[in-house]
């Protein structure tokens, strides 16, 4: 085999394993990129970024221009919105599988919200160039994204529908069960997302103080358990009714 034989052998190689791998992501698995078909997703694994997100550090802020669309492979990132008087509050959390920017990058427009990594992340960016050469070529595409957007849209009409009539104790309920339904356990049975309590307020839309309280209050009702920033659902059912 010459060089230039073996040369194209191996580069045959990496992209069918970069292809393998796109095929196989769970972010395409639950994403509207399950509709893009074999060249597309060539296309996608030969222009996209790999890279890792730490703790604590921002994937994009409030304002920046999102010049594509990130694919969070693994962790849990939280987006929020810093309010007039400084508070952060979490509109949502995003989980491995999911798309961020898709709304900022179709409509042109600065990112609404700041997503920080709530653990470690493995995340891809998608140039907006390559996302949007697929919208006219594919109409799947095109009403996979659309509905996304809406579901978006659904979600944050219910979230303030919940904001306005329930009380703040049956929100910190409700975002408990949320919580552990979307995130799941550890091996300890504790709530796997460990949010602070100063996000968890934010996530309730109350203050950090009247959280704490709540959560002391739940803990001597025996509804959950907690240790140091660790928080146990020990009652689902009781949670639930009262998050009704």
């Amino acid at each position: 085999m010459t060089f230039i034989m073996y040369f194209f052998f191996k580069f045959a190689q990496i992209i069918s394993i970069i292809m393998s791998k796109c095929e196989q992501c769970i972010v395409r698995e639950f994403s509207s990129l399950k509709a893009l078909n074999k060249e597309e997703l060539l296309k996608v694994a030969s222009c996209k970024t790999s890279f890792t997100i730490k703790k604590g550090e921002a994937i994009f802020d409030e304002g920046d221009s999102i010049n594509g669309i990130y694919c969070i492979k693994e962790g849990v990132c939280k987006l929020s919105k810093l309010s007039a008087n400084g508070k952060d509050h979490i509109v949502k959390l995003i989980k491995s599988g999911e798309l961020l920017g898709q709304r900022s990058m179709i409509s042109d427009e600065p990112a609404n919200l700041s997503a920080v990594a709530l653990e470690d992340m493995e995340v891809c960016f998608i140039p907006k160039t390559e996302i949007m050469g697929f919208f006219d070529k594919n109409n799947q595409f095109s009403m996979s994204v659309m509905k996304s957007i809406c579901g978006d849209l659904k979600g944050s009409d219910d979230h303030m529908v919940a904001m306005a009539q329930k009380t703040v104790k049956e929100r910190l309920a409700q975002t408990l069960i949320y919580l552990e339904d979307n995130f799941g356990k550890n091996e300890d049975g504790s709530l796997h997302i460990q949010l602070s309590r100063e996000e968890l307020a934010g996530m309730i839309g109350t203050a950090t103080e009247s959280c704490i309280r709540l959560l002391s209050d739940f803990n001597k009702l025996g509804l959950i358990e907690l240790t140091g920033k660790k928080i146990t659902l020990k009652e689902i059912n009781k949670l639930k009714k009262l998050a009704e």
